[in-house]
């Protein structure tokens, strides 16, 4: 028996997000800042995404409640920092289940592309540590038992003091701008060490795609997807593509579908 684990009307709802996030944009702003900055800032634009969180969950068993979007409800601690705000996260039975996190870049791609690549990077780092020192767990054996120090000298990650094998599926979704910026060769420098020969006249959006499928490959991420999309067609018709089966956003939502049929009837 094949499992469907993308709803008949992802593809329209996916289109529908990305609309959402283009419309939301150049939508009229009360900031004070003018130009683009305030469809950044002045609004929530990627909320649209959210949306298929919850659709694919419910699809696949999960209660509508055990999805989580509120800002007060997307905390979680953190192992090198208290605690970190992310978009969703799922939780049913008291066992996390997913979490995602969803970017958009506009425009400012050289000063932007190596603070998202630092922040993805960082964020699964410090979740991952934080999960194998029992952060997500309700062992009373665990992290609240007393610091978190008293196993060093230990490695960050010791096998013998896992709490739960059970990793939660990590999520993060970058849309980029589509034009000539994007897309054109950029230049690297090489004072002392050679790159690695990939990233040679890689334009941003081809170092989104390696970033996003290193990201997966060194398994710091579930998934991670990059859509391309332009403001014309995004605007006009939900229009976006991927680079890469790997990191399409139907491979995310698939990847996550099946993580949330299987906690189901865990």
């Amino acid at each position: 028996m094949t499992v469907k684990l993308l709803p008949d009307s992802f593809d329209d709802q996916a289109a529908a997000a990305v609309k959402a996030f283009w419309t939301g944009r150049t939508a009229p702003s009360s900031g004070t800042q003018g130009g683009t900055r305030d469809g950044v800032i002045g609004g929530k634009n990627m909320d649209a995404f959210v949306g298929l969180v919850r659709l694919v969950a419910v699809h696949c068993g999960l209660p509508a409640s055990a999805v989580y979007t509120n800002k007060g409800n997307v905390i979680l601690p953190g192992y090198f920092r208290a605690t970190k705000n992310w978009d969703v996260l799922v939780v049913h039975r008291r066992r996390l289940i997913a979490v995602f996190e969803f970017k958009s870049q506009v425009g400012s791609f050289g000063n932007n592309f190596n603070n998202r690549s630092e922040e993805v990077i960082g964020a699964a780092a410090d979740l991952w540590v934080a999960h194998h020192h029992g952060a997500y767990s309700d062992d009373p054996d665990g992290h609240d038992a007393g610091p978190m120090l008293v196993h060093e000298p230990d490695p960050l990650i010791n096998p013998e003091i896992q709490r739960d094998p059970r990793p939660p599926f990590l999520a993060w979704l970058m849309l980029l701008e589509e034009c000539p910026k994007s897309l054109t060769a950029v230049s690297v420098s090489e004072p002392h060490y050679k790159v690695f020969p990939e990233f040679q006249g890689a334009s941003y959006a081809k170092r989104y795609q390696l970033l996003c499928e290193r990201l997966v490959e060194r398994q710091l991420y579930g998934a991670a997807a990059l859509l391309l999309s332009t403001p014309k067609d995004g605007a006009a018709k939900g229009m976006f593509r991927s680079l890469s089966e790997a990191t399409s956003l139907r491979t995310m939502f698939t990847e996550f579908g099946a993580r949330a049929a299987a906690s189901t009837s865990a």
